[in-house]
């Protein structure tokens, strides 16, 4: 039996923007992008019209991996931090020097990158969103 896993992200009003970032920063294809405008609405509990241009999925395709993202929904709380860290692993030390410094655009080096006992080139960047990112070109 077969699993696949992607990472989910989750922000607070500029997914859109995250999407377009990670789309560059990673060479990525932006496959959909759905707001909660575009789903029916309950009359019970009508949406205000920020919500309704909140990003509820997105899917961007990064080589064979998946990236998804969504807003919070008004009023739910949001807590941005490193709970979750993504690991890229370019083929080639120059694509990882590449991804690495879209990725610090705005955003701070946790460690730069550097050779290591397991790896020709590491690196850990925090992006401008909050999450952080591990590249590691593998031997």
């Amino acid at each position: 039996m077969s699993i696949r896993l992607n990472p989910y992200l989750f922000f607070d009003g500029n997914t859109r923007e995250a999407v377009h970032f990670y789309e560059k920063a990673l060479g990525g294809n932006v496959l959909s992008i759905m707001t909660y405008g575009d789903v029916p609405g309950d009359p019970d509990h009508p949406m205000s019209d920020e919500m309704k241009d909140r990003i509820m999925h997105a899917h961007l395709k990064v080589g064979d991996a998946d990236l998804m993202f969504s807003d919070t929904y008004e009023g739910m709380p949001y807590h941005p931090g490193n709970a979750m860290q993504i690991a890229i692993h370019p083929e080639d030390e120059a694509r990882a020097r590449d991804i690495f410094t879209a990725l610090e655009d705005g955003g701070e080096v946790v460690i730069p990158l550097h050779k290591t006992a397991f790896s020709p080139l590491y690196g850990m960047v925090e992006d401008k969103f909050g999450v952080t990112f591990n590249v590691n070109v593998q031997e």
